[in-house]
């Protein structure tokens, strides 16, 4: 917890970031390259051919849908615990990330279903959660713009996101609970050949970085917005 009160102060969050930010885009823009690269070169799947190649893109999406939630309710329980300035700001600057990446696994996984159940959507059960996690994705969103008072709108974000966060083993185990049409998990058992899981691991790695650097940068804005509408409410009171 020592590391993150010294982050508390949000003009050494800023410096950090300024000096961080661009490492870390170009460390992205490398990684992604050269797993798109590998991926594209990768073998075909033996059984569904080409369409297969979509979970180049579907599983880092699904991973890191699940990933950012579970920073978002960490970062709330921070923010309702030890009350750290920058926490709630780290959650609200994660939604939108970890829905973009929720919708892209539901658009994949739809892209590759087609070919590989004969419809683009089944009422699974990994599916199902999959979508609920969207909407508590909308919903934690929704609650940040309908509510003007910050300390109001943290505190009812973070219990949406606390709450949310009960869906997430859900997701994860609803392949393993429940007999689903969703292929059982692979990766991690060792299952999938490593001509494959080269390029998937390097992509995880890619959307990953995305998601750090698109989180630093919208802390940022969210830091200096803050500042700003305080600046004015200020002048506004004088």
């Amino acid at each position: 917890m020592a590391n993150l009160h010294w982050l508390a102060n949000p003009g050494r969050f800023l410096r950090i970031a300024a000096v961080v930010l661009p490492w870390l885009a170009a460390a992205t823009a490398v990684l992604l390259a050269v797993g798109l690269w590998l991926a594209l070169r990768a073998p075909q799947d033996a059984t569904q051919g080409a369409p297969a190649k979509i979970m180049y893109m579907h599983v880092p999406s699904a991973i890191l849908s699940m990933t950012i939630f579970g920073a978002m309710a960490f970062a709330s329980a921070i923010a309702l615990i030890w009350r750290h300035p920058l926490a709630d700001i780290a959650a609200k600057a994660s939604a939108a990330i970890g829905a973009g990446f929720t919708a892209s696994c539901l658009i994949t996984g739809s892209l590759w279903g087609r070919p590989s159940w004969g419809t683009f959507w089944v009422w699974d059960a990994r599916l199902t959660s999959e979508l609920i996690l969207f909407f508590i994705y909308l919903g934690y969103i929704a609650i940040w713009q309908a509510i003007e008072d910050p300390q109001r709108a943290s505190r009812a974000a973070a219990i949406v996101a606390l709450a949310g966060s009960v869906n997430l083993p859900i997701i994860h185990y609803s392949v393993v609970w429940w007999n689903t049409l969703h292929q059982p998990p692979g990766l991690m058992q060792g299952r999938t050949d490593p001509s494959m899981a080269v390029p998937l691991l390097t992509l995880m790695g890619a959307f990953f970085l995305f998601y750090v650097t698109l989180l630093l940068w919208r802390m940022e804005r969210e830091i200096v917005g803050r500042k700003i509408r305080q600046f004015r409410l200020l002048r506004a009171q004088a």
